[in-house]
């Protein structure tokens, strides 16, 4: 099952060094938090990595999201849903399925904060 190969082998996993962008979502506070890194050549991301504090199935999803979008265009990460990143890992139990919005918005945060110092 994807979900158990990206919790117990996640990609692309640790803080980076000056990323072009940087987005977090969630809340230590009531749970799960995602921050995604990113780096972007040529409005494509040429490098992604994550941090993120949570359940198996966030760091399944967080792994996932970021070998979805590495080698992707800004805009192409930009489309990539909740849907898309569930059936990426094979799916997910019903009760798990908000850990995709985590990965979701984490990227979409990294991407707005990398356009909003690069318009």
């Amino acid at each position: 099952m994807k979900v158990i190969e990206h919790f117990m082998s996640p990609r692309n996993v640790g803080s980076m060094k000056d990323p072009d962008g940087e987005g977090t979502y969630g809340d230590l506070k009531c749970g799960d938090s995602l921050t995604i890194y990113i780096k972007v050549k040529d409005n494509i991301i040429t490098d992604i990595s994550f941090l993120v504090f949570g359940c198996t199935a966030s760091i399944a999803t967080s792994s996932m999201i970021t070998e979805m979008a590495k080698g992707k265009t800004i805009e192409e990460a930009l489309a990539i849903t909740e849907k898309e990143l569930i059936d990426a890992l094979d799916g997910l139990p019903q009760s798990k399925i908000h850990c995709s919005v985590l990965g979701v918005k984490g990227l979409r945060a990294a991407i707005n904060d990398y356009l909003k110092t690069n318009n």
